[in-house]
């Protein structure tokens, strides 16, 4: 396990952060959370904020592939996830490069963090974070 997630984020996160960390254009940081965030919502279910590096070669393979799993492989294995990105107001803040950022999010209380890291894990190019292994 990343010890940059450890202090940050709860214990329940920590399988699917550290996958995330592993996806070449999902941007990670040294900061004592990684770069991501990671919350509870009020009713339950859980959400995790992250930056994909739009610039990097395999940015919109990581959002198709993620959009894929988290938003619905098929109709008899949906997951109930979304995958979307969120945006400060660009007017105020700046440009996508420094503020779009993507949430994967859920209301299921059933749902676990550690089951969507499985999920992307059997489903996402193999070995995630070899470059070679995702499409051209």
């Amino acid at each position: 396990m990343d010890p940059r997630f450890s202090e940050k984020h709860h214990v329940k996160f920590h399988s699917l952060l550290a996958f995330l960390g592993r996806v070449p254009a999902i941007a990670t940081n040294d900061t004592a959370w990684g770069g991501f965030g990671t919350g509870e919502n009020p009713g339950g279910g859980w959400w995790i904020k992250l930056t994909i590096a739009i610039r990097h070669p395999l940015a919109w393979h990581t959002v198709q592939e993620l959009a894929f799993v988290l938003n619905g492989v098929a109709v008899a294995e949906k997951l109930p996830t979304v995958f979307k990105p969120v945006s400060p107001p660009p007017y105020l803040n700046g440009g996508p490069d420094d503020y779009l950022s993507w949430v994967i999010e859920t209301d299921d209380v059933e749902m676990r963090p550690g089951t969507v890291a499985k999920w992307l894990q059997s489903r996402l190019p193999d070995p995630v974070d070899d470059p070679a292994a995702w499409p051209d």
